[in-house]
């Protein structure tokens, strides 16, 4: 067949991307050599990474990217970046003769569609984890951080990374970035694309280092003036476990109880960095170079803090009200009797915890960070429903937020009252205009054509989760399905019932996780850029 997609290019680059992430590597690498812990997870990575890029990047030493090449080298990148970032769990948990004297007491990750899924989940900043037993006595110091990192890594973009520094993609990088973008699309902010990846990797890196100091400071700065400690367990550790997992809107945690093991002060601090991930970065670009009222005036992040207020009242008011259920479910709970006891009493008719608890929670699912304040799986049906509701809103176009992006719904929102006001006036012409431009009617018809697709494969995917269930044995309830679908598409993390935010994945089959893999992969490209690989009109000429 005479393809049209010169794919040894796309492989090229893929190698190029793969060879450099040896690079990051070499973080655990080391924490692992501090604490004395086995180096062995790392060095068998980064040898891999090494060798499987270099093989890659001789298939086409010049390789000439157009659209069509693009499209194939980011989607075959993230599925690459997935495979060899489980590699480290795997050798960990089977361990090397000579290298790991026995395997580590969790074995969990050494299913490989385990190990696969943990790394694609941390990749594509979903959060959804198979560890049941997250701590340092079942798992190095060095896969912890390397747990973190892949969610940083992959927050503002492997490939936008890739462009920033290495000149090779500068040519051809915006198409790239194009592929890769969390929305419709990423604004250049500079002339150059290169300038642009690296602003806005520059902006990420910024705000991440900020909360780690934060939170570290709560930690050793109360002691220090004589005050009570306000983070007693957030740990120099723990601070940049967070700090990792926060701004590319991951949700990871070295805690088993999520963000619910530490103070409330730490809740609080932990908000304003969520909703600062769920920002179009464009944004607080703007802000650096002295136009702040830009942010203001957009649309979108208008939009944006208005769903947050309306979804934290609301949930406000039911906590507040007692919104939780009156006794343990039989199956899928991962609470006991006693803790939906405490937590119903703490709250009921407690303002500050009521507030906290709606606010994080918004804020968390809204952006799709995925953190935990408290297991929601307590709440009544009601506040279960807005959770499950705002799991299909998503941050702003250009941030780390995924699901279908507060822009979309601005647009159609816009687009449904253009079609009601040119049904009464029919001779009207009257453009869609988003901060005061018209919009381009293909754009529109896009963002109808990507949300309708959205929704449906949400609908397949709820379904054929639900019917391996009944294969297996192991069945679950038709909210447990539809939120483990919807949260693995729109890489929001925990799920409700046994997937819930204090529970794990692992009760669903190996073909269930491995297609929820498939789905993390696709819903962190917005679906199209992967799927149009599989069309034969792509590869013919």
């Amino acid at each position: 067949m005479n393809l049209r997609v010169e794919y040894r290019a796309s492989l090229s680059l893929v190698g190029t991307v793969v060879r450099y992430l040896s690079v990051p590597l070499t973080a655990p690498l080391l924490v692992s050599l501090y604490y004395g812990e086995s180096v062995a997870p790392f060095v068998v990575t980064i040898a891999l990474a090494l060798a499987v890029g270099t093989g890659l990047e001789r298939l086409d030493p010049d390789p000439d990217m157009g659209a069509r090449e693009g499209f194939l080298m980011v989607a075959l990148t993230w599925l690459a970046v997935g495979v060899v970032g489980a590699v480290p769990y795997l050798v960990e948990a089977h361990g090397l003769p000579g290298l790991v004297a026995a395997p580590h007491p969790d074995s969990t990750l050494g299913n490989p569609v385990n190990a696969l899924f943990e790394a694609m989940s941390g990749f594509t900043t979903t959060g959804a984890t198979v560890l049941g037993d997250i701590s340092y006595q079942t798992h190095s110091r060095g896969i912890m951080l390397w747990r973190q990192l892949t969610q940083w890594l992959g927050g503002m973009g492997i490939v936008v990374l890739a462009v920033a520094i290495l000149p090779e993609l500068s040519v051809g990088g915006a198409q790239l970035m194009d592929a890769e973008a969390p929305g419709p699309g990423i604004e250049k902010l500079t002339p150059r694309i290169a300038e642009t990846a690296r602003v806005l990797w520059g902006v990420y890196a910024g705000i991440t280092a900020l909360e780690i100091v934060l939170l570290y400071g709560m930690h050793v700065g109360g002691p220090l003036i004589g005050m009570p400690e306000l983070a007693p367990n957030m740990t120099l550790f723990n601070a940049v476990a967070h700090g990792l997992t926060t701004m590319p809107t991951g949700g990871f945690s070295p805690e088993a109880r999520s963000i619910e093991a530490f103070s409330a002060a730490v809740q609080w601090v932990i908000v304003p960095f969520m909703i600062a991930a769920g920002v179009n970065f464009a944004l607080f670009w703007g802000v650096l170079t002295g136009n702040p009222g830009r942010m203001v005036r957009d649309v979108e992040f208008r939009a944006y803090f208005g769903v947050l207020g309306v979804l934290t009242a609301l949930l406000t008011g039911l906590l507040f009200g007692g919104s939780f259920l009156t006794a343990v479910p039989q199956g899928g709970s991962t609470f006991d009797a006693a803790y939906l006891a405490t937590v119903s009493g703490e709250i009921t008719g407690s303002i500050e915890p009521a507030l906290r608890h709606a606010v994080f929670q918004s804020v968390a699912i809204v952006t799709t960070t995925g953190y935990a304040s408290i297991d929601f799986n307590t709440w009544a049906p009601a506040a279960q429903y807005v959770l499950l509701f705002a799991m299909f809103i998503g941050g702003s176009a250009g941030s780390t937020g995924g699901g279908i992006k507060i822009i979309r719904w601005v647009v159609i929102v816009k687009s449904l009252r253009r079609e009601l006001f040119t049904t009464a006036h029919p001779d009207a012409v009257r453009p869609v205009r988003l901060n005061g431009r018209a919009l381009d009617e293909r754009g529109v018809r896009g963002i109808f054509a990507f949300t309708l697709l959205y929704i449906v494969l949400f609908f397949l995917s709820a379904l054929l989760l639900f019917l391996d269930s009944l294969r297996t044995g192991t069945v679950f309830s038709v909210l447990e399905v539809l939120s483990a679908s919807a949260t693995t598409l729109g890489n929001v993390g925990p799920a409700f019932g046994l997937a819930g935010p204090m529970g794990s994945y692992l009760p669903f089959s190996n073909a269930s996780r491995l297609y929820m893999v498939f789905l993390m992969w696709i819903g962190r490209l917005e679906i199209i850029p992967v799927l149009v690989c599989f069309t034969p009109e792509y590869w013919r000429r």
